[in-house]
């Protein structure tokens, strides 16, 4: 039998510019792509209309049909990777697995077991850098230990970035490397047991306009002013080195998103207890009111604040949030109301099309003062006042809550200042020297 080597797809759904397959497809040996339903990550999912899964089908099926132009294919399994990988190594005479690294901790387990399970079968496992620009220890502090304020680490990032950080791997232009297809009939959405909505996905192209004036209306959210790539860097389906490549010359605020970007996937990778704990520990000392009752009114845009309210439907709707109004609704939930950040999180897990845990998690620390580089905790956004600043037209919230005026609205779950106040006593209760 020939032998073959794997490139096993993840969060990297695209045929151009992967550094992982571009290196397969050099090696000399014929390539079969694989892509991966992890059971492990599906059965946790209650929704099986989950839209992030159908953007993943979309995906796979638009790189299979590139490959079937060059009489290869994507294979497609479901289960659990180990098992998978087990059933290959019978099946195929396999030299080498690549893939791109992944940085959360249930991917890196995985992808441990899976090297430890490869190579006692004699088989090598090449993991490379695709989904950041930077990481892990390519920039630390002089004394070698991470950044933990942005800011710093910013200034060292720019200082560290080199052209070959950046360079395209050309891999759509390999695909003859690639093995006489192996796989099945590609699998409906139905067969790996979700079910379509025919959801309109943002698209993964941006105009440069956008980049352009991204600084002057980046917090509007009633226009367009960010480029919505979001759920197309978490999966993959844009190169994050292009995008910033074409991006960097035009627009240095928006190159410091892709930053903060890196900075939280390091933090993640240094700090692996931020996942169920405060990055400052003191703060899980913060006695959260944690009311059922208001959560789910939070959860459903029925605050009485307009502009929280509106985020949440918006949110509930398409499955995104104007990153201004993220941090709104975030302060809104852990301040006025004192619920634990960890349930906003987890909300927001659930419903965003570009949910990233590196990302969520830092943006919800942030609001809450429990993460590095956080907004200080008698920090407390005052939703009108923030409505003042970024929607003072009120046409974002005229879209999402248009009987915000109607007497049939829901009255304020809280009172502003008695809610500031009931917050900056909790708090400072929960972090005062002991």
């Amino acid at each position: 039998m020939q032998p073959i080597s794997i490139f096993w797809f993840r969060r990297d759904l695209r045929i151009e510019d992967n550094r992982g397959f571009h290196e397969a497809l050099a090696s000399g040996v014929p390539v079969q792509p694989i892509f991966i339903f992890d059971t492990n990550i599906l059965n946790d999912l209650e929704d099986k209309s989950d839209r992030r899964v159908e953007f993943i089908h979309q995906a796979l099926s638009a790189m299979h049909l590139q490959l079937q132009q060059v009489g290869a294919g994507l294979a497609i399994r479901v289960g659990n990777p180990l098992q998978v990988f087990s059933e290959l190594l019978r099946d195929y005479t396999i030299k080498s697995v690549f893939i791109n690294h992944d940085y959360e901790p249930y991917a890196i387990q995985r992808d441990a077991a899976v090297k430890t399970l490869l190579e006692s079968n004699g088989v090598v496992f090449k993991s490379y850098k695709d989904q950041v620009l930077l990481e892990k220890q390519e920039v630390v502090k002089e004394d070698g230990k991470p950044y933990t304020v942005f800011t710093p680490y910013s200034r060292r990032w720019k200082a560290t970035l080199q052209k070959k950080d950046l360079q395209s791997y050309p891999s759509e232009k390999l695909l003859n490397a690639c093995a006489s297809f192996i796989g099945g009939d590609f699998p409906t959405l139905a067969s790996i047991g979700f079910t379509a909505t025919g959801f309109l996905f943002p698209l993964s192209t941006w105009q440069s306009d956008t980049i352009k004036r991204y600084k002057e209306r980046r917090d509007l959210p009633a226009v367009k002013g960010t480029t919505q790539l979001g759920v197309h860097l978490r999966f993959g389906t844009i190169s994050v080195r292009s995008l910033a490549r074409q991006a960097g010359a035009l627009n240095e605020t928006f190159l410091n998103e892709l930053i903060w970007r890196d900075f939280y996937h390091m933090i993640l990778w240094h700090f692996p207890h931020v996942v169920g704990n405060s990055f400052k520990p003191a703060y899980d000392a913060i006695q959260w009111r944690n009311n059922e009752a208001e959560f789910q009114t939070w959860c459903e845009g029925q605050t009485g604040y307009p502009i929280v309210d509106a985020g949440m439907r918006e949110l509930n709707t398409t499955g995104y949030m104007h990153n201004r109004v993220r941090m709104i609704v975030a302060s809104f939930l852990t301040k006025h109301l004192l619920i634990d950040w960890r349930w906003g999180e987890a909300y927001f897990a659930k419903k965003l099309l570009d949910y990233d845990l590196a990302a969520n998690n830092g943006g919800w620390q942030w609001a809450a003062g429990s993460g590095c580089d956080a907004a200080p905790y008698f920090r407390v956004f005052n939703p009108y006042l923030q409505t003042q600043k970024f929607d003072p037209e009120l046409h974002y919230i005229r879209k999402w809550v248009p009987t915000f005026e109607a007497l049939t609205y829901a009255r304020p779950i809280v009172a502003h200042e008695f809610a500031r106040k009931r917050c900056l006593e909790v708090y400072a209760k929960a972090l005062k020297p002991s």
